[in-house]
């Protein structure tokens, strides 16, 4: 009978890391706790409770000073708070995949977003992602999304955040994004199906459609292991989940020509070896046929150029990145295949630890190496997100590098974004040299993958904050209520301020208690001032605004200043035919009647005196009721004839 192998069976990077914490941990005399079975394999938790390990099912039941292995599925955060609270140290297995998704969550809770997960709702690993979010949604497929979207049409209007279990059904969450694509429009999507698998599922289903009966090793409490099964189930009809090789008897095999082999991410290479020697010894595979360990070592052993693979960086060096990828070829990143900023450092962009997917650039058998690119694998990554940010309408975030005749150019993780000056948020015939390398957000509005052109908008996104800012402002506006705001234009009755993306009117009266003839003489084009509402009209969007201070009463401020008699240095204001007005205290002016002026008899204010003159007076009289003051430079002037010059003008005045 001839067996087909499923290249990608057997432990995943992220199983193996958690797998090998416990063993560490345990082989240095720590006697680790697991909180819950680090891996859902019972063969492997057995194994490790033989070296020393502790099962527990809750925080509560460490110890202080406990060494705990957080399982690869992950937990809350609430539960990593707990642990710390008991002093325990903590080792994280988390798978990275897993913990990707918990930041999701995380980050969703913090912009207020709706977190939807298409998953099993009592797996593990979605307890865990519950735990970084906040009211998270949990659907086990199309079927209850589409229930949920009928009973709850509000939440097509939401902002909602979805993503899937690491070992979800590719088909399955496809057909449930589908639905949430159609009807959602605030949607942003995250595919967290672990690439290795997709890989694996891929490659089961395939071996499945050409067999007679397909074998599939994992521990049944293994949500990846059903899930090949189900998957399987579909192409084939007999297929068997085994945990052993101790249930591999011959009849399950009886009468076939054909078989498939495959196993699920917690299954070590120990037990698929054991099921292969089981499968030999009932001479399950023809003499002619290699045998399971030999093919299994030859994919452990084996890259193609053009292969997407994950590695893990070991370390990192001046000219290359070097990575473990689980196989015999070692793997290293030219430092012009890590990214394509010239400016960025290695360690600015991966660390020693990180798990990495990569693309295989060559393989090179005789020297055992091969080259490896991150940044091919990212430029396809970030055209995938350009267009859905179109789609989605999602505001994006780059810097301006260069400027030229029709706008500017923005990079966002190496893709260059052209942003046509009519679009750049500046005014019209704006220098746009001002934008260079300012960070900017911006929205997309075109992508052209084959031409590799992006379009976008800076525009967009200031007009729809201005939006949200103008919105805000007249829900809360009353009169009396106080803003910063910044000149945006001046006219010759007053000046226009924006409030934070509405426009209030501030009349010249309302500038300054200064007698002032324009609004220039006191601020200008771009000046922060600090107004108040003294009216407004929402139908008509219109908002009348002060900066004088109407606490202060100028006049008391004279009042408590100044008596008959004294003698104060004034601004003339404005000349008159009877003479002159001068400003004694800002918002309060005197009277110096023609007659006060000089100790001669003038025909004009002017021939003495000029617009903006400072000059010395003497209180003569105060009119409290009516708030009049009269003053008097000629008081002060020392002339003998003064008293009958006094005489005869205030004669004339009567007249």
């Amino acid at each position: 009978m001839e067996v087909l192998l499923a290249q990608s069976a057997g432990f995943c990077y992220g199983v193996q890391r958690a797998v090998e914490l416990a063993e560490r941990a345990a082989a240095a005399g720590e006697k680790p706790v697991m909180l819950g079975s680090v891996i859902h394999n019972r063969h492997v938790i057995d194994d490790l409770l033989r070296q020393g390990a502790r099962l527990v099912e809750s925080p509560e039941e460490v110890r202080p000073g406990e060494t705990v292995v957080i399982r690869a599925h992950g937990e809350g955060e609430a539960v990593f708070q707990q642990l710390a609270a008991r002093g325990a140290r903590i080792l994280d297995g988390t798978c990275p995949h897993v913990r990707r998704i918990q930041k999701i969550a995380r980050t969703a809770a913090e912009e207020g977003r709706q977190m939807v997960l298409i998953g099993s709702a009592n797996h593990p690993e979605i307890r865990g992602i519950c735990g970084w979010g906040r009211d998270v949604l949990v659907f086990s497929g199309p079927e209850e999304v589409s229930q949920w979207l009928r009973e709850t049409p509000e939440a097509a209007h939401w902002p909602l955040t979805v993503a899937a279990q690491t070992t979800q059904m590719q088909e399955i969450w496809e057909s449930s994004l589908n639905l949430l694509k159609k009807q959602c429009t605030n949607l942003k999507k995250f595919d967290t199906i672990c690439f290795a698998t997709q890989k694996r599922q891929a490659e089961a289903a395939e071996i499945a459609a050409q067999v007679d009966v397909m074998v599939v090793v994992g521990d049944r409490t293994s949500a990846n292991s059903r899930h090949l099964c189900e998957l399987c189930q579909e192409r084939c009809s007999r297929v068997h989940l085994i945990e052993g090789a101790e249930e591999l008897t011959a009849d399950k095999l009886a009468g076939c020509r054909r078989a498939g082999l495959t196993a699920g991410a917690s299954t070590p290479a120990s037990i698929i070896k054991e099921v292969n020697k089981t499968m030999s010894e009932e001479k399950i595979m023809s003499e002619g046929t290699e045998n399971f360990a030999e093919m299994f070592e030859q994919y452990t052993n084996t890259l193609h150029t053009g292969d997407k693979v994950t590695g893990v960086v070991t370390a990192i060096t001046p000219t290359e990145v070097h990575v473990d990828l689980g196989c015999k070829q070692a793997g290293y990143i030219p430092m012009d295949q890590l990214t394509d900023d010239p400016d960025a450092k290695p360690e600015d962009v991966v660390k020693v630890g990180d798990e990495v997917e990569l693309f295989v650039v060559r393989v090179n058998d005789v020297e055992g190496y091969a080259t490896l690119s991150k940044k091919r694998l990212d430029a396809n990554k970030i055209w995938d997100v350009l267009e859905e940010a179109v789609e989605n309408k999602t505001v994006m975030e780059g810097v301006v590098s260069e400027e030229n005749k029709g706008g500017v150019v923005v990079y966002i993780k190496g893709v260059r974004v052209f942003v046509p000056a009519s679009q750049s948020g500046l005014p019209r015939d704006a220098a746009m040299s001002q934008l260079l390398k300012q960070k900017v957000q911006l929205r997309i509005t075109e992508v052209n993958r084959a031409r590799r052109r992006v379009v976008g908008s800076i525009r967009a996104v200031q007009q729809e904050a201005r939006a949200a800012a103008a919105a805000a402002v007249w829900e809360n506006i009353e009169e009396g209520k106080h803003y910063t705001g910044t000149v945006k234009s001046m006219t010759s009755y007053g000046v226009f301020v924006d409030i934070g993306g509405v426009d209030g009117m501030v009349h010249i009266s309302d500038l300054s208690w200064s007698r002032i003839k324009t609004p220039a003489e006191v601020v200008k084009v771009g000046d922060t001032l600090d107004v108040y509402v003294i009216s407004f009209d929402k139908e008509k969007k219109k908002i009348s605004l002060g900066v004088k201070d109407r606490s202060i009463n100028p006049w008391e401020k004279f009042m408590e200043t100044y008596k008959v008699g004294d003698v104060a240095n004034v601004k003339i204001v404005k000349l008159m035919s009877f003479g002159a007005f001068a400003e004694v205290v800002p918002g309060v002016d005197g009277l110096i009647h023609i007659s006060q002026i000089a100790d001669r008899r003038i025909e004009s204010p002017a021939e003495c005196l000029q617009e903006g003159e400072m000059v010395d007076v003497k209180i003569i009289e105060v009119d409290e009721e009516k708030k009049k003051i009269s003053l008097s430079i000629r008081a002060l002037l020392n002339a003998p004839h003064a008293p009958a010059a006094e005489d005869s003008d205030n004669g004339e005045e009567a007249e």
